[in-house]
């Protein structure tokens, strides 16, 4: 296997990544809200709309190359994930959108009495929808306590609340507020045995580390393509006996079997081709890193990913340390170099007397780009008491460099106050 990763193979690819501001390159610190996109997935959402651009189902030449497009979109998407069963992935408007869906169908299933278990820790999308449901399903909703300290969830408290009225337990695999990973394994092992089911947020997860549903054992996950350097699309996978099985809120004429049952209306098809290519890109990382064309694309997936993993925690070092320095910030999340396995890099921090926005101001004028808010992470800011202002958030992708660290803390260092 290669040594080093290959940042400008990887940067090499981006257009976006040749913009400047003020005459210097900008750094792309917002990937959390949404990656930047390589120039094979502008070409296969483009040649989509220029060459194969019909709807579903259609008896003649464009519609059947559109389907096989979209048949091969799910095997890809299948392998990024883990699954071993294309028609398990459905696509949707964003994780969101199919999250909603999802939630309003399981929620026919529970009734007074049931418990639901969502945390605070997560996007709100991985709240309010179960909130919502288990409302109309006059189901309970207890949420997982945060640990201040160190923003890791507290397992023993999860277990705690974990009974035999549990339904489901709903958890991201890493938080999009300050990247801590979530003990996921661990909370879905203890929910089958008290018979509840688990839907997993891999929103945040998925740009870092690779996928594994098979491995995990989860019931359901949701993941959003624009956020590991695809288009606005969000995805789907569940066990196939049980979305079979549930109630979807679908038309009529629309299918009953998978993945169609939870894919209402026509899709947004140039970006399934998008995310097809988003994968394709990935697993080209994969082949590159470990100097082999031949591997197969979820062996390709998985080098890309080990790849990624080492090289990100590089650059988190970095950025810790010299965040450290700065006596005027303080973050929000794990900080010890040690601890670089239980976190992605995604930081989150505030400033002593300067709010978010205006540190978010003042480093996008220099060309920094990063987050200020809550970033929809709204149960964690609460806990945190960070609201209304919320924190400051950097997030750490593949191709991001030493340099733009470097960048970052200079800047940084000039608010030092």
């Amino acid at each position: 296997m290669n040594a080093a990763w290959d940042v400008a193979y990887c940067r090499s690819q981006f257009p976006a990544l040749t913009r400047q501001v003020g005459g210097r390159p900008a750094a792309f610190f917002d990937g959390p809200a949404g990656s930047q996109v390589p120039q094979r997935v502008i070409d296969a959402v483009a040649h989509y709309l220029a060459h194969t651009n019909a709807n579903h189902g259609g008896q003649f030449a464009t519609s059947r190359e559109s389907d096989e497009l979209l048949d091969a979109a799910h095997a890809a998407v299948a392998d990024f994930l883990g699954a071993t069963d294309p028609g398990e992935v459905a696509f949707g408007p964003n994780m969101t959108t199919l999250t909603f869906a999802l939630s309003r169908a399981l929620a026919q299933t529970w009734q007074p009495g049931d418990e639901i278990l969502v945390s605070q820790s997560d996007h709100d999308a991985n709240v309010t929808p179960w909130v919502l449901a288990a409302r109309d399903a006059g189901a309970t909703v207890h949420h997982i306590p945060l640990r201040p300290d160190d923003c890791t969830l507290d397992l023993e408290g999860f277990y705690r609340l974990l009974n035999a009225r549990t339904r489901l337990v709903a958890v991201g695999c890493a938080s999009n507020a300050t990247g801590t990973i979530h003990p996921f394994p661990q909370m879905i092992e203890a929910a089958h045995a008290a018979g509840a089911e688990v839907f997993l947020d891999a929103v945040h997860y998925a740009p870092h580390l690779p996928l594994d549903v098979t491995a995990w054992q989860c019931d359901y996950l949701a993941c959003s393509a624009y956020k590991f350097f695809g288009p606005h699309l969000g995805v789907l996978w569940g066990r196939r006996e049980r979305l079979e099985a549930l109630p979807a809120y679908k038309l009529r004429p629309a299918p009953d079997d998978l993945p169609g049952k939870w894919m209402t209306g026509t899709q947004s098809h140039e970006a399934i081709a998008g995310t097809a290519a988003a994968v394709e890109y990935l697993a080209d990382l994969g082949r590159h890193y470990q100097g082999n064309t031949a591997l197969d694309r979820r062996a390709a997936l998985l080098a890309a990913y080990d790849g990624i993993a080492r090289y990100e925690r590089g650059l988190a070092v970095e950025f810790l340390s010299g965040l450290s320095e700065l006596h005027a910030f303080r973050l929000w999340g794990i900080a010890e170099a040690d601890r670089l396995h239980e976190r992605v890099p995604t930081f989150c921090f505030t400033h002593r007397e300067l709010p978010s926005i205006e540190i978010a101001q003042r480093l996008g004028e220099v060309g920094q780009f990063v987050w200020h808010g809550n970033y929809y992470a709204l149960p964690l800011t609460q806990a945190l008491g960070l609201e209304p202002e919320g924190a400051v958030r950097v997030g750490i992708l593949h191709y991001n460099t030493a340099d733009e660290i470097d960048r970052l803390l200079e800047a940084l260092a000039g608010l030092n106050r």
